[in-house]
């Protein structure tokens, strides 16, 4: 593995003739911004998950910023949500003005509990942003009863578990708006771009108002009563996933058998935390395949492990920073040492490269260096 060329990537998107040709059929139209494409892909996911609206938007980010302002956020409120994700979808709360609450996480599934997410209510509370980590569900029952006794406003963060399911529903299915993300490393890949869902008409009229102007409304005075964000999906993009999301149980499919390879070969790696699944969970399909490093290791010793899988070229990257230990976060009172648990399992939290594209070969490879690596750094017999 020294050639360039053998350079195994973190995520490489599954794209067959179907993509090209629905590219090169907008290419080829007189409209490549968004249009009918875009609507086409809207009424699609909203069907595939059994919702009624659907709107489509640049980023998972600026969904997130639209759906704040949509449910009436305002600058000072405050949203409970985890420290423990990609850290792109709880900066939305900080770009609409309100202020994150940052909450301890379950050691098992990584994501937030009801009861942590409980004790941190305040009058200023307007809503709950809590996400499935991974892929991972998080205990929605729980989280919908706790929105529902503090008249809270629940929001689901899907960006990274399309496909899973809760008690037989999909991810997507349980806030009173869910959010999607559309680039790398999601399986479900149209470069730059996500979804917001809900079944709320309001709220769907006022994603789309806050979403962007269309061609018609340009000489309105009226119509821009309210600033909007210039936050439209392309009609490229929106092409792109429309064909993924035909193919998005082929796409899933081969991701389970890379999964099944994954979980074969490292059952001979000593020291880490096997992967979890609630009893509540029906089904997972993981955005990247964790390794959690058992508690001997240090987060410098998963730095070094990370270092040696690049030597490697292996591109194998801590799965988050948390946000609390951000410097920006920093700067509104949190210190290392608040959250502990989510300090603990991001330290020694290892992202290795899961795509479909992997064969059995090259997992044994991922996996064997990461062995070899954890000796070298001083692995530990303890797990948890």
């Amino acid at each position: 593995m020294d050639d360039d060329e053998d350079w195994i990537a973190l995520s490489d998107p599954d794209i067959s003739m179907a993509e090209l040709d629905a590219v090169t059929n907008v290419l080829k139209s007189a409209r490549i911004s968004a249009g009918e494409v875009v609507d086409a892909f809207e009424n699609d996911f909203a069907e595939y998950l059994g919702r009624r609206y659907a709107v489509a938007v640049s980023s998972a980010t600026q969904g997130l910023v639209l759906a704040l302002r949509a449910l009436g956020i305002r600058p000072g409120d405050e949203i409970i949500t985890s420290a423990y994700a990609w850290y792109q979808i709880a900066h939305a709360i900080t770009l609409v003005g309100a202020v994150p609450v940052l909450v301890d996480i379950d050691y098992w599934s990584g994501a937030l509990l009801a009861d942590k997410a409980a004790a941190k209510i305040t009058p200023d509370t307007r809503a709950i942003l809590a996400g499935n980590p991974n892929g991972h569900p998080a205990d929605w029952d729980a989280l919908r009863a706790l929105a529902g006794r503090h008249g809270l406003a629940l929001l689901e963060d899907s960006t990274e578990a399309i496909g899973s399911r809760y008690q037989g529903k999909l991810v997507g299915t349980f806030g009173d708006v869910s959010v999607f993300d559309f680039s790398q490393p999601a399986a479900l890949v149209c470069g730059e771009g996500g979804m917001v869902v809900t079944d709320d008409p309001v709220l769907a009229s006022e994603l789309r108002y806050f979403r962007g102007r269309i061609m018609d409304e340009r000489f309105s005075i009226s119509i821009a009563s309210r600033v909007p964000h210039q936050a439209m999906m392309s009609d490229m993009s929106a092409a792109l996933g429309l064909a993924q999301l035909e193919r998005l149980d082929e796409i899933l499919a081969r991701r389970k058998r890379v999964e099944s390879w994954y979980l074969a070969y490292i059952q001979s790696f000593e020291g880490i935390k096997p992967a979890y699944i609630a009893p509540e969970v029906d089904e997972i399909h993981w955005m990247t395949f964790l390794v959690h490093l058992g508690t001997r290791f240090t987060r410098s010793a998963r730095n070094q492990i990370v270092d040696d899988l690049l030597t490697a070229h292996i591109e194998a990257p801590a799965y988050c920073n948390p946000l609390h230990l951000q410097y920006f976060y920093g700067n509104l009172g949190y210190r290392k040492g608040d959250l502990p648990v989510t300090e603990k399992v991001a330290d020694r939290a290892l992202a290795l490269p899961f795509h479909g594209h992997l064969d059995e070969d090259t997992v044994a490879f991922i996996v064997q260096t990461a062995k070899d690596s954890s000796v070298n750094v001083g692995a530990g017999a303890a797990i948890y």
